[in-house]
This record gives C-alpha cells, sequence and structure tokens, in this order.
C-alpha cells in the first residue's frame, strides 16, 4: 500500500535529504586513487554522526548488511560492502549509495564518481545514467503514471545501447527505508500507479554499458554484471507536492 505523507512528513523527510545531500557531496570530494572503500564509509559515517543520523543500511536486511553506506566500484551496480583491501586507483568509477534516518524519516540518494581521470567511455556512462535520472523526473508530476517514469529512464539509457537493470528498482520511501510502489528503470507508459500529491519515492536508474545481466557473489549482497562492464548509478528521493516534484537530496534541484 502507499503511503501518502503530510506536510509535516515531508519537513521531517527534508532534513534527513539534507545529510544524504552532505555525506554524498563530502564522498565526492573524498574519492581518488588510493582511498579505499572502507574509508569511503568512514567518512559517511562521520557526517552521520555529526548530524545525528542513522545509517538506513547498517545492519539491514538478512545476512545484516555491514557498511554504513554502499561502495560499488566498477562492475558492482549496487550494496557493494565496503572493505579495507579495496583500494581505488585511477580509472575506476565508484558509486556510492547514501540512506539514513532521521527523526524516524528516511532518505535515499545515490551517485558515480571518477576516480582520477577516467576512460571517455566511462565519463559518458556517468552522464547519460545521470541523463536517464531527469528523463524519469520529468515525468513525476501529478496524474502522471510511475509507468510514465519507468519508460523514460528506459528509453533514454537504451537509445545509447546501454543495458538496464531490471532486478532491481527504485521504491517509495518515508518511515520505512522501502515502502511501496517499485519504481522500476523500464516499463510502459500509461501503465503503474498514478503519482499523486503526498507520494514519496526514489527513482534511481543502474546502467550497464554492456548487457543487462547481473550475478550476485556469495556474500549474498553484491550485484555485479555478468559480463564484468562498467555499472553506474544515480539516484535521488522525490516528494510529490501541492506545487509538484521536489527533490530532498540535492540543493539546488530541477523543477518541472
Amino acid at each position: 500500500m502507499i503511503q501518502i505523507k503530510t506536510r509535516a512528513d515531508f519537513d521531517k523527510m527534508r532534513e534527513a535529504g539534507k545529510v544524504v545531500e552532505e555525506a554524498l557531496l563530502t564522498l565526492g570530494r573524498a574519492v581518488e586513487p588510493g582511498i579505499t572503500t572502507q574509508e569511503l564509509d568512514e567518512i559517511a559515517k562521520r557526517v552521520f554522526d555529526k548530524n545525528g543520523a542513522i545509517s538506513s543500511s547498517y545492519h539491514y536486511g538478512e545476512p545484516p548488511f555491514p557498511g554504513y553506506i554502499c561502495v560499488s566500484p566498477n562492475e558492482v551496480i549496487v550494496h557493494g560492502i565496503p572493505r579495507r583491501d579495496w583500494v581505488l586507483k585511477e580509472g575506476d568509477i565508484v558509486t556510492c549509495d547514501v540512506c539514513c534516518s532521521l527523526e524516524g524519516y528516511h532518505a535515499d540518494a545515490a551517485r558515480t564518481f571518477a576516480v582520477g581521470r577516467i576512460s571517455p567511455e566511462a565519463e559518458k556512462l556517468i552522464r547519460v545514467t545521470e541523463e536517464s535520472f531527469w528523463k524519469g523526473f520529468e515525468k513525476c508530476t501529478i496524474d502522471h503514471r510511475i509507468g510514465d517514469v519507468s519508460a523514460a529512464v528506459q528509453a533514454h539509457a537504451e537509445s545509447f545501447g546501454y543495458g538496464v537493470i531490471r532486478e532491481l528498482t527504485g521504491h517509495g520511501i518515508g518511515r520505512q527505508l522501502h515502502e511501496d510502489p517499485d519504481v522500476p528503470n523500464y516499463g510502459r507508459a500509461g501503465h503503474g500507479p498514478r503519482i499523486v500529491k503526498g507520494m514519496a519515492f526514489c527513482v534511481e536508474p543502474m546502467i550497464s554499458s554492456g548487457r543487462r545481466d547481473i550475478a550476485l557473489l556469495d556474500d549474498d549482497w553484491t550485484v555485479v554484471t555478468r559480463d564484468g562492464k562498467y555499472a553506474a548509478h544515480y539516484e535521488n528521493t522525490i516528494i510529490i507536492t501541492e506545487n509538484g516534484p521536489e527533490i530532498i537530496t540535492l540543493s539546488e534541484d530541477k523543477n518541472v
């Protein structure tokens, strides 16, 4: 069931969104050759602690996720477990997926960062993944449907020959990290739940530079591209207000 939020709920979610954004900005400045994925995790935790926020990822699920954020380099699509022995090197890309709760309300966003100088192909993948988000965001207006968002993301990514990951989706969010509705990155326009005032959800294109097939590693968390090609991820939390969609994990959002 889709949970419709009040203005008071949205005010709480905005505060959580500010913490997520601060963490991502801090992480983006820290990403450089030689840093470990564990060090990135520790940086995010310090931002959470400073703001009195709680990681939504830490000990989530079964088996309990061991990191405070997901740190996913190169062919890792999502749910990369932070590791002291994974040292990022020049030419890598790395996704930081950050979610936290503050006073019982969650926010969630992800960015893929370049590690030093990266190839033109990797730069293009990161750019197109973000563009796919904005194509979906254009459809996040009252009386559109979730399928309109999904179809817009899919059409843009696939126009570049990229693989759109289907097993992993965006999601509703609020008092729980994952709520209804699912927000796939593929679908049919005109289908799915209608977007109405009071909804809150995450749109998060996960795009592979190769095929869309995935594999789950033995840790039961890390999801990788089956062909070993790079993947990128771009996500924001969106609330639907009487004035239209608002991104709460990005200060200068591109309101429709």
